[in-house]
C-alpha cells in the first residue's frame, strides 16, 4: 500500500537519493516495480530527516500532493543533505481518509516511523481493539485515523516500558500478526542511528554501501547487484557499520 526508503550513512541530499535513482521513490510513487498491493501511490508522500548539529529531533515534510507533482519540494531537496533519512509514499488504506495527518513517516521525539500494508480489520473493530492497547499518554498523541499511527504508538509505549527497539518492533508485528492474521506489517523505525524494519507481507530490500552507507527500502530504486530480497518473517536491524537479518520473534 506505500513504498519507503531508509537510509543512514554519509550526508546525501535529499534530490539524490529520492529523484535521482532510475527507480528512486518518485519513480515508485506512479509506477512501482515489486509491489505486491495497488499499483500507484499517489496519496501524498514524507521525508524525514536528522540534522543532529541543529537539534536531536528529525525534520519533517509531509503532504498530500504526489511526490511526482510537488515541485517546490523537488527544487529544495537539493539543497539538503543529511546522514539519516526516511521517506514514504503514500496509497491509502480503503477507507482512511487522504489527509496530511494520515502521511507517514510518523515522528515523536527523535523517532521516525512508516508503515507498508495494513493491519486487517482496520478500520472497524480491529482499530479499537488496537487503540484500547495506547497508554493514555499516547492516545492524546495521535494525530490522524491510520493503523499506522496507532501500530507507532503501540512500538513507542513498548520503548517507554522498557523494551529495545528491535524488540519493540518485533513484539508488535507478532501481536498484530496473532489478533489479525492477514495483516501486512512492513514496519520501519529510525533514530537517525539505527534503523529497524520487518518484512512482513510485502517486499524489503537492503543495500549496504561503500564508505559505511545502508539502504533498507521497499524496494531497489536502481540495479545494484548490492540489494539483497529480506525474507518474509524476517527483522532488519542496520546501522551504518552493520546489517542485521534474523526472524521477528
Amino acid at each position: 500500500m506505500c513504498r519507503f526508503l531508509a537510509y543512514l550513512g554519509p550526508p546525501v541530499s535529499l534530490h539524490e537519493l529520492l529523484y535521482g535513482p532510475d527507480n528512486g521513490l518518485v519513480h515508485q510513487a506512479y509506477a512501482p516495480r515489486h509491489q505486491r498491493h495497488g499499483r500507484i501511490n499517489a496519496d501524498g508522500f514524507g521525508v524525514g530527516w536528522y540534522a543532529p548539529d541543529v537539534r536531536p529531533e528529525p525534520a519533517r515534510y509531509r503532504t498530500t500532493t504526489p511526490m511526482w507533482a510537488d515541485a517546490s519540494f523537488s527544487s529544495v531537496a537539493g539543497v539538503i543533505s543529511s546522514r539519516a533519512v526516511l521517506a514514504a509514499v503514500r496509497n491509502a488504506t480503503p477507507g482512511l481518509p487522504v489527509d496530511e495527518s494520515n502521511t507517514p513517516p510518523f515522528t515523536h521525539e527523535r523517532w521516525l516511523f512508516a508503515h507498508n500494508g495494513r493491519v486487517d480489520g482496520y478500520p472497524g473493530p480491529m482499530a479499537t481493539e488496537l487503540r484500547r492497547e495506547l497508554t493514555d499518554e499516547r492516545v492524546a498523541h495521535l494525530q490522524g485515523a491510520t493503523d499506522s499511527e496507532v501500530l507507532f504508538g503501540l512500538i513507542l509505549d513498548s520503548i517507554d516500558a522498557g523494551a529495545a527497539a528491535p524488540e519493540a518492533v518485533g513484539a508488535v508485528v507478532h501481536r498484530v500478526a496473532t489478533v489479525a492474521p492477514s495483516s501486512r506489517l512492513n514496519l520501519c523505525l529510525t533514530d537517525g542511528d539505527t534503523v529497524i524494519a520487518s518484512a512482513c507481507g510485502d517486499s524489503l530490500t537492503t543495500l549496504p554501501r561503500d564508505g559505511g552507507a545502508v539502504v533498507v527500502a521497499s524496494e531497489p530504486f536502481d540495479d545494484d547487484a548490492g540489494w539483497t530480497p529480506v525474507k518474509d518473517g524476517s527483522l532488519v536491524v542496520a546501522t551504518r557499520s552493520s546489517l542485521d537479518i534474523g526472524a521477528i520473534p
